[in-house]
């Protein structure tokens, strides 16, 4: 159970600083970081962290088929967690 947190805790972390960089590119005109590396950390559970570093980097709030993608992704892991949840109380019952 440690490793889980641990794994979640470094790529929430790792998701914040790649949409932080990402965000200092585009203002300085560097080299972005590519959308579906963005939507990859997110979609390996970085997602909160995703959502934080939009808001506070104000990044990515615009592009609708960025954001209509990080919301699939937020929804599906919803889902596979109500399932996880449900299937654990069915087994215990």
């Amino acid at each position: 159970m440690k490793l889980i947190i641990s794994y979640f805790i470094v790529l929430n972390i790792l998701t914040f600083v790649v949409y932080g960089l990402d965000k200092h590119s585009s203002r300085n005109r560097g080299r972005r970081v590519p959308e579906n590396v963005l939507l990859l950390l997110a979609f390996a559970g970085g997602t909160p962290a995703a959502y934080v570093a939009r808001k506070y980097f104000r990044h990515k709030t615009i592009k609708r088929p960025f954001i209509t993608r990080l919301r699939l992704i937020l929804i599906v892991q919803i889902f596979v967690l109500l399932l996880y949840i449900l299937l654990s109380f069915r087994g215990q019952a």
